[in-house]
This record gives C-alpha cells, structure tokens and sequence, in this order.
C-alpha cells in the first residue's frame, strides 16, 4: 500500500495572472506586511537583517493567512540560480525565478475572497546562493491572520544532494546541476516532514560528507550555521529541537575515501585513505554532537538510495557497527534499497524512500 496515496501531489499550477512580475516595490492602494511581522510563520533556520529575512537552506520557507484575493512578496537574490515553489492553499504549485534585482513577484491574484494560506519554499540548496525576502503586498482591504506550526511535531534532516533534491526533476538523465531542476519540495525529507503535518528544518548540501566532500567543507564544520552562506554564522540549537532527526551521509565518503588522485583526499588522508575504524569513529563522532544537541530526539541513521547501498557495499556495515557502538536506544539504522538507475533519485524514486522512512517510523517510534 502506498503510504502518500493521500496528501501527496506533484503537478504544478501556472495560471497566467501568478506569473506577472512587477519591477519596484511601491505601489498605490496597497497594504505591506513586513518580512517581520509577527503572523508570518518561517520554517527552517531563516537569517534575519535590519531590512529582510534571508533565505538559504534547502527547505526553508515563510506561509501567510490571510483572507483576500492577492498577494504579491518582494524578493531579491544573490544570482540567478534560485526557484521557489509557491503553495496556494496546500494544492496549487508553481515555481517562481528569483532575480539579482529587488522585484515584486505576484504569487496569487484574482482569488475568491475568502481565508487563504500561500506558502513561499525554496527548492534550491544554499551553494545557489541566498534570497532576501523584504515582506509582502496586498490590498488595502486584506486581513492578516496569525498562521500556526502545522503541528507540534518537529523532524530535522542532515543530508547531502539526494536530500537537498539535486537533479530530482531532470528527467533527461543528464543529473543536471542546474537549480531548474532541483526542488526540495518533493524530496523523501520533504514528503515525510508533509506526511506526518511536522515542522521541517532541512540541512544539506550537495557533494558533503562526514570526512571528505567534493568540496573543501564537511558537515561537521556546516550543520551548526544558521546563515548556510556564512561560515561565522551560528545557529541557536535551543530555538529549534526535533523530535525525530534523519541522517543521511556516507554516499559521497564512500567514492572519494577511495579517490586518491582527487585534491580532496589528499586535504583530508594525506597519502592514505582511512581505515575501518576511522570511519566509524568518524560516524560515532558527528552522531554524538547531534546527540549533544538534542538530547531526547530520535534519531534515525539512514543511508541511500544511491551506490552506497548496492549489494556488497561495506557501508551500511560501517553505519551499524557505529550505531551499535553508541549504545543509545533511540538510535536507530534503516537502509533504504539501492535504485539501480543512472544518477540522482528524480521524484518517483524520491517516493519510494519516503515511503520507506515512513514505513520505518510508524513501526519503531512513537512521536
């Protein structure tokens, strides 16, 4: 039985009247809500300055109540390499392009006047750079209400491209990295946090590992920012504390602790590569600080669905004898099955692990 029969749905929405962008930012007979006020509900570790919130994190987003029949938010990027879903009313999708240059960009127009909820979500990982949202625009007429946590259930992820969603809508084949194809929103981090009504924080970059990524940070070094673009950035872990959290690495540790010729191994290993027993410790290491942080949380140590859990790989191995090491009862493995296809998980692949974390968590945990 599929688990996301109900609930789960992908098609996008592209009405003409959403897609309208407006240059500038003021505008007659209008009401600004500011990126600030107090009814406007963020999901996810969300950076604020004097003028905007600053969006970075795969995953992060900001939802309105209001009853009204438009509303347009004032945004402006890093580049050009950012998309946001925007979600009318928990049904309608469509992705927006977020420009270098401060912009108005209608999100709904033309509704019935009546109670509703717009989300704003970024598909894109943090590496595209990070959004300023400045508030939003609406009639004069429109009424604000205090929008609310889905629920009191809280699930955080730690992850790599397969979280972030890299390549998930690119059904070419090429594993494009382009930020068109990426979108968070149909990950198997995002279909579980949506299935269970969960507050969702989504940390993740492409390329990371625990002891060695394809670039020069780890996730050690990256999982306690609150800015993911800014290394002196420091999250405040008791604004945000998980009842479940979710672990997915090890799929890039397990190609380049083997790739001697590539820079990264030599920055990390020097000549030699690890052994069996700095790889668990290495495991054992990050999962303690998480436990440091989050000291009742379950925590779930997964791995997959790429190469790293095909049939003979000692990777799963290396997490269990890590879990098993730990000693902790709250401390689970699940291994999701090796797709056995070329690339990234796209979205039905994305499914079926969601489907099997969730299977997962309704036999072993009670939250």
């Amino acid at each position: 039985m599929d688990l996301l029969q109900s609930g789960f749905k992908r098609g996008y929405f592209f009405p003409f009247s959403f897609l309208f962008i407006l240059s500038g930012t003021g505008h007659a007979q209008t009401k600004f809500i500011s990126y600030n006020h107090p009814s406007l509900y963020y999901e996810g570790r969300v950076s604020k300055n004097k003028d905007a919130a600053e969006l970075s994190w795969s995953g992060t987003s900001v939802t309105i109540f209001f009853k009204g029949t438009n509303l347009s938010a004032i945004l402006k990027d890093a580049g050009t390499a950012n998309y946001y879903n925007v979600i009318v009313d928990n049904k309608d999708i469509f992705k927006i392009h977020t420009d270098t240059i401060k912009k108005t960009y209608v999100l709904a127009s033309g509704l019935v006047n009546k109670k509703h909820r717009i989300q704003l979500f970024k598909r894109t990982e943090w590496t595209m750079g990070k959004t300023w949202l400045y508030g939003f625009e609406t009639s004069k007429a429109t009424k604000i209400f205090q929008t609310t946590p889905p629920s009191k259930r809280k699930i955080e992820f730690y992850g790599n491209s397969i979280t972030c969603g890299y390549a998930i809508e690119d059904s070419s084949g090429n594993d494009s990295w382009h930020g068109n194809f990426q979108n968070n929103y149909l990950t198997y981090a995002a279909i579980t946090a949506r299935y269970y009504k969960a507050q969702y924080s989504c940390i993740a970059r492409s390329g990371i590992g625990i002891m060695v990524s394809w670039d020069h940070l780890i996730m050690p070094e990256m999982y306690s920012r609150l800015d993911a673009t800014d290394s002196t950035s420091k999250w405040d872990f008791k604004k945000y504390i998980p009842d479940v959290v979710v672990v997915n690495l090890f799929q890039n540790d397990s190609y380049l602790t083997q790739a001697t010729d590539l820079e990264q191994f030599e920055y990390r290993f020097g000549k030699t590569g690890p052994d069996e027993k700095f790889i668990i410790e290495s495991y054992k290491n990050f999962i303690k600080e998480l436990r440091n942080k989050y000291n009742n949380a379950h925590i779930i140590c997964v791995l997959g669905s790429m190469d790293a859990t095909k049939e003979g790989s000692p990777w799963p191995g290396y997490i269990q004898k890590a879990v098993e090491q730990l000693h902790d009862s709250k401390i689970y493995t699940h291994f999701f099955e090796f797709k056995k296809t070329v690339g990234h998980p796209g979205i039905a692949e994305q499914k079926v692990m969601a489907n099997s974390l969730i299977e997962f968590i309704e036999k072993n945990i009670k939250w």
